[in-house]
């Protein structure tokens, strides 16, 4: 058992990944209703408070659930309260194998909470504490409101959450959220509603498109969950639907308003079509509906914002700001938030990749929607040329080219502005897809310590990084954090259950962030295996066979079992069973895989079992893809410390 807090992080959180795999699963998947599924977390977690840092005083709330169609697998995610009141950060995910057995849970908190609820100064003192952040015309202080903040490293404490409502001087809207200790005073941290990109336009972008209207002429999206565009006439609240005789929209040129309707419209549509063809997601709130596009924002307004329930985009110096990545970062940020109870904090490490995941959302829909006028790169608002000298606002490529952002983590790169510290996650993901050093698209430098990465495809990182945003990403997940809740174990959980443990995907994503610094102890792979007998089946035996010599499975080691099938013509089942004996105290530190012929992993047991001495138990797997002929392997991976055993015995059955 790794007894290691700083060492968990990433192998916790890679037990049961590998359930959500088609190739990974047991035969014939029973796929649970969502209710069903619900009352299964439900029942895991009554028997494993443990593993979400439950205490005396907790209650929870289901957020959503996602079941993984492909073997039953189910990732259910909770909201928590601490004696009433709201624990920001206690968010966390059970994650249940196929059948409704527990796997793992991904949780935030690092212990359970034990504090006082009543506070040692007054709500007047917190409001006077929060206002002195705001910067602007301060318009409302909402009421104070008792939470326990459990967001940052260290320990949980009584704060005062206090929402001031006004006016950046930028005429940017703000809702700024700020955290005040309910016994010092002392301001723990902020974050604002409305996320934003500030530029200056200097263009329309779109070109000629073709937009879905109404058949009356009126510029609502029917196709997608009727979402409108509409003009602001250079105010701020009162927004006119566009309207048009002939449905010949806008003229390329800002002499007519409805041009830029005409970008908001489009980069409107092709984010919602990003998500749904590419993730399965039914639009950024995930229930079919259609975003608002609000144009012609306040006088001169040089930026662009989401509210948390529609777009809004200002006219800059003369030119608005709808550039199509412009509009998939925005639309990005509805996405983490209603993925995420809250979405990922606004502010250190999580506000980071919560401006990186935008900056990634809005290149990939740059991608999707393949203009030939504004082709898809790793830029960032490069058409609208904030900078005045043609170049962008971020390098995802280089982020430090920019003059301001982070390429490499360091202990501190929270402290920086959240569009600068996601630099770190924007270099991470490029290394993904693209891979470092010469690429079509620029030079992405290694930081100290990085290996060369060779990128596995736009079309597998865009996969990854919303597979662990869907179901590993917590509010206060960081980039590097005391426990389960980092980026790095998040992103290889989901390359585990998308492509499997120790794959091409898993390697590339750990030296992906190993590229920008970020380590973490992960499986072992790469290494080779310790040697093991090998054992052939007697005459008239075809595709059943044992190998009973034992294997030594030591600390931090992959070994294995293997046996060879020969003259067992065509497939095995669907149906195929492998019988497994392996004697090991703290079962949570191993992860079994049965290894085809061909080299295809299928998870047997990952990491699931915690303290439990032991494996006895017969797995039905669906191997009906497989020649039954080769040379067949257990693998065994001891993924931690301190606990040691060995494989006994092991039947396949083809």
């Amino acid at each position: 058992m790794n007894r290691s807090v700083a060492a968990v992080g990433t192998v916790v959180l890679i037990a049961g990944m590998a359930t959500g795999v088609a190739s990974l699963a047991n035969a014939t998947p029973s796929v649970p209703s969502q209710s069903t599924a619900i009352a299964q977390a439900n029942a895991a977690l009554a028997a494993h408070r443990d593993a979400i840092r439950g205490a005396d005083g907790d209650a929870y709330a289901v957020n959503r659930t996602v079941v993984d169609s492909n073997t039953g697998a189910t990732h259910t995610r909770y909201t928590r309260t601490y004696k009433g009141l709201d624990v920001l950060g206690g968010d966390f995910v059970v994650h249940n194998a196929p059948g409704g057995s527990f796997s793992s849970a991904t949780v935030g908190l690092t212990a359970p909470l034990r504090i006082s609820t009543t506070a040692g100064i007054t709500a007047e003192a917190a409001t006077s504490a929060a206002a002195t952040v705001f910067q602007g015309t301060l318009a409302k202080a909402g009421a104070p409101t008792l939470v326990v903040d459990a967001t940052a490293e260290g320990a949980a404490v009584l704060a005062y959450e206090v929402t001031l409502s006004g006016v950046k001087a930028d005429q940017t809207p703000s809702e700024l959220h700020v955290i005040v200790d309910a016994n010092s005073g002392a301001v723990r941290g902020s974050s604002d509603e409305v996320k934003q990109v500030t530029g200056t336009g200097k263009s329309l972008y779109s070109g000629t498109v073709s937009i879905d209207t109404t058949p009356s002429y009126s510029m609502v999206d029917p196709v997608r969950g009727n979402g409108t565009t509409c003009d602001l006439n250079n105010g701020t609240s009162t927004c006119t639907t566009f309207t048009d005789a002939d449905n010949t929209w806008g003229s390329g040129t800002t002499a007519d308003r409805a041009s830029a309707g005409v970008d908001a419209h489009y980069g409107a549509a092709k984010t919602f079509d990003y998500f749904k063809n590419v993730h399965g997601r039914n639009g950024i709130f995930g229930n079919g509906t259609g975003v608002k596009s609000r144009v012609h924002y306040g006088n001169n307004y040089v930026n662009a914002f989401w509210d948390g329930a529609q777009m809004t985009y200002g006219d800059g110096n003369g030119k608005p700001l709808v550039a199509i990545d412009v509009a998939g970062h925005e639309m990005g940020h509805g996405i983490t938030e209603n993925i995420i109870p809250g979405g990922l904090t606004y502010s250190g490490e999580s506000g980071g990749l919560n401006e990186s995941a935008s900056d990634i959302w809005g290149n990939m829909v740059e991608f999707y929607a393949a203009s030939a006028a504004d082709p898809g790169d790793y830029n960032v608002g490069e058409k609208i040329d904030i900078n005045g000298n043609g170049t962008p606002l971020r390098y995802m490529y280089d982020p430090k080219k920019d003059g301001a952002s982070k390429n490499c983590w360091y202990n501190g790169v929270g402290n920086v502005d959240v569009h600068y510290s996601s630099g770190v996650g924007n270099l991470a993901y490029f290394f993904l897809a693209e891979g470092s050093g010469n690429t079509a698209y620029g030079t992405a430098p290694l930081c100290a310590g990085g290996t060369t990465v060779t990128g596995v495809g736009r079309a597998k990182a865009e996969k990854i990084w919303y597979r662990a945003m869907d179901v590993y990403f917590t509010s206060s997940t960081k980039y590097v954090a005391t426990g389960t809740n980092d980026a790095r174990a998040a992103t290889l959980s989901a390359a585990t259950d998308l492509y499997g443990l120790c794959s091409a995907e898993y390697k590339t994503v750990q030296d992906a962030w190993k590229g920008v610094a970020v380590t973490g102890e992960d499986a072992p792979c790469g290494g080779t295996p310790t040697a093991s007998p090998t054992v052939s089946p007697t005459a008239g035996t075809c595709g059943a066979v044992t190998n009973g010599t034992d294997v030594a499975i030591p600390d931090n080691t992959t070994v294995s079992s293997s046996v060879v099938i020969a003259g067992c013509a065509g497939n095995a089942s669907a149906t195929s069973q492998v019988e497994v004996h392996i004697v090991h105290t703290y079962i949570g530190d191993l992860v079994v895989s049965l290894i085809a012929p061909d080299g295809s992993a299928y998870v047997l047991h990952n990491r699931a079992g915690g303290s439990t001495d032991n494996i006895n138990q017969t797995y039905t797997v669906n191997l009906s893809t497989e020649a039954r002929n080769g040379t067949w392997k257990l693998q065994v991976q001891d993924a931690a410390a301190l606990d040691t055993g060995k494989i006994d015995t092991w039947t396949l059955t083809l």
